[in-house]
């Protein structure tokens, strides 16, 4: 049942995939999209990949170039179901949008209008995040390293309602060409690759990408972050005392 539903999923994943390929950018050698034969396969024998059925579920296309860290955390609290805000066009159900996950807690960690204009931070998104109720532990990836980053990253993704969201220079893993956010869904431990879901769908399509790389592509400085190291959170809901 376990594979049959997988196989549904990719299939229905690859068909929304799909409909995002139509001019998105060629994919350099290094990195293997998530909707190919060889990426489905992945995905098939991938070790940890709890998070990948809730965010698929939830996968959105950043509404602007400069959305990646609103629509990635858009995504991963849908995907926790975290008390969302009430959405008029959909009264009476509620959900977290590209229009309602920023509010008055985000704004006094950066205001939409930065992020409009240049987006986020890793630390700006972690603080971000942290203002809902989750644990948010921001990694640089200078302060850890990429063993430490697998083993983590992995142990997340092998768990219920824990999710990674990544960030990191996009040329330094072969494509175009500035800074990038995005969630995890997925590790394969015999390819030793993680599944990004993309969020700029316009782009490039979700991919497969080695631990080595994406690793090399977080440990670049950003010159909007005092020239840290980019890297990842890693979330999960707060204990109950």
């Amino acid at each position: 049942m376990i594979i049959r539903r997988l196989g549904i999923a990719v299939v229905a994943f690859g068909l929304a995939v799909a409909g995002a390929l139509a001019q998105t950018l060629p994919l350099p050698e290094n990195l293997v999209g998530a909707s190919s034969d060889a990426g489905e396969a992945l995905l098939v024998g991938a070790e940890a990949r709890e998070a990948y059925f809730p965010l698929a579920d939830n996968f959105v296309t950043q509404k602007t170039q400069s959305f990646c860290g609103v629509a990635s955390m858009t995504m991963v609290f849908n995907a926790m179901a975290l008390p969302a805000p009430a959405v008029p066009e959909y009264e009476p159900f509620k959900t977290f949008t590209q229009d309602n996950v920023l509010d008055e807690a985000t704004e006094a960690v950066i205001p939409r209008a930065t992020i409009l204009k240049q987006g986020m931070t890793l630390d700006q998104l972690g603080a971000a995040i942290a203002t809902k109720p989750v644990e948010a532990s921001v990694r640089h990836a200078a302060d850890s390293s990429l063993d430490t980053f697998r083993s983590e990253a992995r142990d997340y993704l092998a768990q219920k309602g824990h999710f990674v969201i990544v960030n990191y220079l996009r040329k330094a893993m072969g494509q175009q060409t500035g800074g990038h956010i995005s969630p995890l869904a997925a590790y394969d431990a015999e390819a030793d690759r993680f599944l990004i879901l993309d969020v700029a769908r316009y782009k490039y399509p979700p991919v497969w990408v080695t631990v080595a790389d994406l690793y090399a592509a977080m440990n670049t400085p950003d010159a909007d972050n005092d020239n840290k190291t980019r890297g990842y959170v890693l979330i999960a809901k707060k204990t109950v005392q």
